[in-house]
């Protein structure tokens, strides 16, 4: 045997009395924590899924939508994608309504939007 397994084997077990607990001494605690990330994993809340990355949610499902935006001046409305990447203009005013970003495109302001349903 090597000389770590024979010094282990004779440690002679340490005494219930020198256990280094704040606890020793008095009666366990039995503490119930109820955490933050306790839910139904069958059905969880909405706001909890939206989060989540599109693939990791319990029902994949896209970040990206379509969606009608009003031009402030002429009241004309376009149909636009929430992840464009070109800048997008109205067709008979030609003012700008949306530019890209990296992520979702960002509305000129006084412009107004309804997410496309389904």
């Amino acid at each position: 045997a090597s000389g770590r397994n024979k010094a282990y084997a004779e440690r002679p077990p340490r005494p219930l009395s020198s256990c280094r607990s704040r606890l020793c001494g008095q009666p366990r605690l039995s503490i119930t924590m109820v955490l933050s990330c306790d839910y139904d994993m069958l059905h969880p809340p909405a706001d909890l899924e939206k989060r989540k990355h599109k693939l990791k949610r319990l029902v994949q499902s896209p970040n990206s939508f379509f969606m009608d935006v009003k031009c402030q001046g002429c009241f004309n409305i376009t149909t636009v994608f929430s992840h464009s990447q070109t800048v997008v203009l109205c067709g008979s005013c030609s003012a700008v309504l949306c530019q890209p970003t990296g992520g979702k495109a960002r509305l000129t302001e006084g412009c107004s939007f309804r997410r496309k349903g389904d």
